[in-house]
C-alpha cells in the first residue's frame, strides 16, 4: 500500500541519521497514515532505537518500558503482569495479528517475538477498537522487518556474550542471531534465526535473583521468515511466519521471600517441580494481499492469519484438591480480514478517504492444568465486526477523523466442573461446582473521532474520543464460579470511553509533546485480593483512570541528542456504584507509579556512538496495611528506584560492528515495582544488578 509522504517535518532519528516524521506509517488507523496526521498520542520505536536498546538486553518488555511513556515498568520475568498501558489492558499484535488472550488473560503476551526481527514498534495509547477486542488501554503492534538489500543474497551474523558484573559465577550466557535476505526478480525474502541462553541473574550484591519466573537460566528461540511476491506495480502478496519459544530451565528451587522483613526471594540447588515455565512454542502465520488503484482509485487489503500459543505458568503448591497443579493457557486464533480504501476527494483543500471492511475471528482459549485437569474450560469465541472510518485533510492543515465499528461476539462454553480449591491452612476455600454451559452473546457499537490542527509547528493541538471493548477475562470468572450456570456469572464486557487532549510543538530540532487523558468504564475488571481465601477476585465496579504524559526530543548538535519523558497516572473505582463517587484507589496491578525517562547520545567520531539511558520509577503508596500488619496483594507500597544503562557501538571495519552494553550501570540495589506491590513472597525478588552484554555484528 502506498505510503503518504510529508517532507515538511524533516527530523533526525538518532545521531545524524535522518528520518522524516511525516513519512513514518503508524498503526493508528486501519489505513496506514503518517504520524503527522494522527489526532492522538502515538509512540513509534524505530529500528535504530531497538538496535541501541538490544545492545543492553533483549527483553522486549524492558525495552518498551524504557521507551513508551504511559507503559508500566517491566517485571524482569517471563510475565508482564501489571505492565498495563495507561492503567488498562493492552492488545499485543505482530503485523496486526493479535497475540493477546483476552478470554483468559495470562498477561504473558508481550514476550511473543524476538526484537531482532522488528522494523519498528507502533504504540497507540488510549482505548481503541480498530483492531478488535482487548485494547481498552491501547495497542502495541510489532512491525516485522522486510528485505532492504537488492542483492540476491546478503546476510548478517550477530554473536553476544552476557553476564553479571557483581558475581560472574554461573551468570554467563550467549546469543547467536543469523539473518539472510535478498531479492530476485519479483520475489523478496528474509529469514532469521535466534538462539539465546541466559545464565543466572544476580542482584546488586551478587546474590541469586529469585528464580520464580525469572529470565535467568532461560533458553529462547525465534525463527522468522517472510516471503513477498510483487505481482506488478500495484499488487503484492506476502507470507510471514514466526515461531517463539522462551522457557526457564532453572537449577534452583524457590525460597520465598519475607516481605515484612525485606528479605528477597532466593533459591536453593535442586530440580524444580513441574515443567519449564514460559512460552512453550508460540506461532504466527500471516498471509497478506494488497492491491492499489483499483476501480475509482480504491485499494484493497485482504489477509488471513493463524496464531497459536501455549504458555506455561508456575506450580501452585497445596492449592488444588487432589494435588499440586501447574496450569497453561492454550490459545488458537483463525482470522480473515477485508478492507477497502476509497478516495472521496483529492482536491488540495478537501482531501478525504473512506476505509471500510469487516473482520472475522475464531478464538479458542482454555487453561487446563498440565496433568489434564480442567481449571478453565474451553471457550470458543466467534467474532464478526464490520467497520468504517473516514479521514479528511481540510485546507492542508486541519485533520479530521471519525469511525465506527460494530462488534458481534458469541462465546460458547460446554458444561464443566470447577476444581475444588484450598487455602493456606489446608481448608476448602472454594468447593467444586458443576456449572451448566451455554452461549454468551455480546454486541457493541464503538465510535472514534479526532481532530488535529497543523498550521503552526510551534503549537499543533489535537483532541480525540475513542471507545474500546473487551470481553474481560471470562476464563477467570468461569474458574472461580460460585453458581451452577454461566448465565448467572457476571461476564459482562468492559466498554471504555477514552478522551485525550494534547499538542505537539516543533521548533528547529526540538520536539515536545504533552497530552492529558481520562478513561471511564461502567464496569471494571480490577483484581482484588481476598485475605480470607488467599485468592484474587474480579471487582466489577465503575472506574475512572486519568493522567498526563510529556516527552521531549532535542538534537543539540549534529552528533549529540537528548530526550526525556514523564508519565503520571491515577485511577479510582466507584465501589458503591453511586454513579459518580470514585472512592477507592485502583491497585498497583492497574496503576503504575510515576515514571521518568531520559537519554543522552553522542558520536565523537563517525565510527563510535555512546549512549546513557535513565529510567526512574517514583514511589506510590495508596493503601493501608491489613490486620496482619502487611499490605494486601496488589496493594503494596512502591519505593522509588533509579536505573541507568550504558551502550556503545564501534565500527571497526565497514561491515563489522562491536557493541558493549551495561545494564544497571551504577548497580542500584532495588526491588522492581511489581515485586513491591504484588505482595506475593514467591515474587518478592530483587532486580538485576550491573550486568554486561558484549557483541559483534558482521554484515556480508
Amino acid at each position: 500500500m502506498a505510503q503518504q509522504k510529508n517532507t515538511a517535518n524533516h527530523k533526525k532519528d538518532t545521531l545524524g541519521e535522518p528520518r522524516a516524521l511525516g513519512e513514518i506509517v503508524v498503526s493508528a488507523s486501519r489505513k496506514p497514515v503518517t504520524l503527522d496526521n494522527v489526532p492522538s498520542s502515538v509512540t513509534v520505536i524505530t529500528r535504530k532505537t531497538l538496535e541501541n536498546d538490544m545492545t543492553v538486553n533483549t527483553d522486549v518488555t524492558d525495552i518498551l518500558a524504557r521507551e513508551v511513556p504511559g507503559l508500566a515498568p517491566g517485571t524482569q520475568t517471563n510475565s508482564n503482569v501489571g505492565q498495563s498501558l495507561r492503567g488498562r489492558s493492552v492488545l499485543i499484535m505482530i503485523d496486526g495479528v493479535p497475540q493477546s488472550t483476552p478470554l483468559r488473560n495470562g498477561e504473558v503476551d508481550m514476550r511473543s517475538i524476538d526484537p531482532s526481527v522488528l522494523e519498528r514498534v507502533d504504540v497507540l495509547k488510549g482505548a481503541t477498537a480498530i483492531y478488535g477486542n482487548g485494547a481498552t488501554g491501547g495497542l502495541i503492534n510489532y512491525i516485522t522487518v522486510t528485505p532492504k538489500e537488492d542483492k540476491i543474497l546478503s546476510g548478517k551474523t550477530m554473536i553476544n556474550a552476557t553476564g553479571s558484573l557483581t558475581s560472574i559465577k554461573n551468570s554467563v550466557g550467549g546469543r547467536l542471531n543469523q539473518v539472510l535476505q535478498g531479492k530476485y526478480k519479483k520475489f523478496d525474502y528474509i529469514v532469521s534465526g535466534v538462539a539465546e541462553q541466559t545464565g543466572e541473574f544476580k542482584d546488586a550484591k551478587g546474590k541469586l535473583v529469585g528464580p520464580n519466573y525469572s529470565l535467568g537460566e532461560t533458553d529462547s528461540y525465534n525463527a522468522f521468515a517472510k516471503v513477498g511476491y510483487q505481482v506488478n506495480s500495484r499488487q503484492r502478496i506476502q507470507l510471514m511466519y514466526n515461531y517463539y519459544r522462551s522457557q526457564q530451565n532453572s537449577h534452583y528451587n524457590l525460597v520465598n521471600g519475607d516481605i515484612a522483613k525485606g528479605i528477597p526471594a532466593s533459591g536453593v540447588l535442586g530440580t524444580p517441580a513441574g515443567v519449564a515455565t514460559g512460552p512453550r512454542g508460540n506461532q504466527t502465520l500471516h498471509l497478506l494481499y494488497q492491491a492499489d488503484s483499483l476501480i475509482g482509485g480504491t485499494s484493497l487489503t485482504a489477509d488471513a492469519y493463524y496464531e497459536s500459543r501455549d504458555d506455561i505458568f508456575y506450580v501452585s503448591f497445596g492449592r488444588f484438591e487432589g494435588g499440586d497443579g501447574q496450569s497453561h493457557t492454550i490459545d488458537k486464533k483463525k482470522g480473515l480480514r477485508l478492507m477497502f480504501n476509497s478516495p472521496l476527494s483529492n482536491k488540495t483543500a478537501f482531501n478525504g478517504t473512506l476505509s471500510y471492511g469487516a473482520d472475522l475471528l475464531n478464538n479458542v482459549t482454555s487453561q487446563p492444568l498440565v496433568d489434564g485437569r480442567i481449571w478453565v474450560p474451553e471457550m470458543n469465541m466467534l467474532n464478526y465486526a464490520p467497520f468504517a472510518e473516514t479521514q479528511w485533510s481540510l485546507w492542508q492543515n486541519l485533520i479530521v477523523k471519525a469511525g465506527v465499528r460494530v462488534e458481534r461476539v458469541r462465546v460458547s462454553v460446554d458444561d464443566y466442573t470447577t476444581l475444588q480449591l484450598t487455602n493456606a491452612n489446608g481448608t476448602t476455600s472454594a468447593p467444586s461446582i458443576a456449572v451448566k454451559g451455554g452461549d454468551l452473546d455480546y454486541t457493541a457499537t464503538l465510535f472514534n473521532a479526532g481532530i488535529r490542527y497543523n498550521r503552526l509547528p510551534a503549537f499543533m493541538p489535537y483532541f480525540s474520543f475513542s471507545q474500546g471493548f473487551s470481553v474481560s477475562d471470562i476464563g477467570l470468572a468461569l474458574r472461580d464460579a460460585k453458581v451452577n450456570d454461566i448465565k448467572k456469572i457476571n461476564t459482562e464486557a468492559v466498554l471504555v470511553n477514552n478522551y485525550e487532549l494534547g499538542f505537539v510543538s516543533e521548533y528547529k530540532k526540538l520536539r515536545f509533546e504533552l497530552s492529558g487523558f481520562i478513561s471511564t468504564s461502567k464496569l471494571g475488571a480490577d483484581m482484588i485480593f481476598d485475605p480470607n481465601t488467599d485468592l484474587f477476585n474480579v471487582s466489577r465496579t465503575p472506574e475512572r483512570v486519568y493522567g498526563f504524559e510529556a516527552s521531549l526530543q532535542y538534537q543539540v548538535l549534529h552528533n549529540l541528542d537528548i530526550s526525556a519523558s514523564y508519565s503520571y497516572l491515577e485511577g479510582k473505582a466507584d465501589t458503591a456504584k453511586t454513579g459518580g463517587s470514585y472512592n477507592v484507589y485502583l491497585n498497583g496491578r492497574r496503576i503504575a507509579p510515576p515514571k521518568v525517562t531520559g537519554s543522552i547520545g553522542y558520536r565523537p567520531v563517525p565510527e563510535l556512538e555512546v549512549r546513557l539511558q535513565y529510567m526512574g520509577v517514583n514511589g506510590r503508596n495508596r493503601f493501608e496495611k491489613n490486620a496482619k500488619g502487611v499490605y494486601n496483594g496488589n496493594e503494596g507500597k512502591v519505593s522509588a528506584y533509579n536505573l541507568v544503562n550504558f551502550n556503545a557501538s564501534y565500527k571497526v571495519a565497514p561491515r563489522t560492528l562491536l557493541t558493549l552494553g551495561i545494564d544497571n550501570l551504577f548497580n542500584e540495589d532495588y526491588f522492581p515495582a511489581r515485586a513491591q506491590w504484588f505482595m506475593q513472597p514467591g515474587f518478592y525478588s530483587k532486580g538485576k544488578g550491573a550486568s554486561f552484554n558484549i557483541g559483534i555484528a558482521v554484515n556480508y
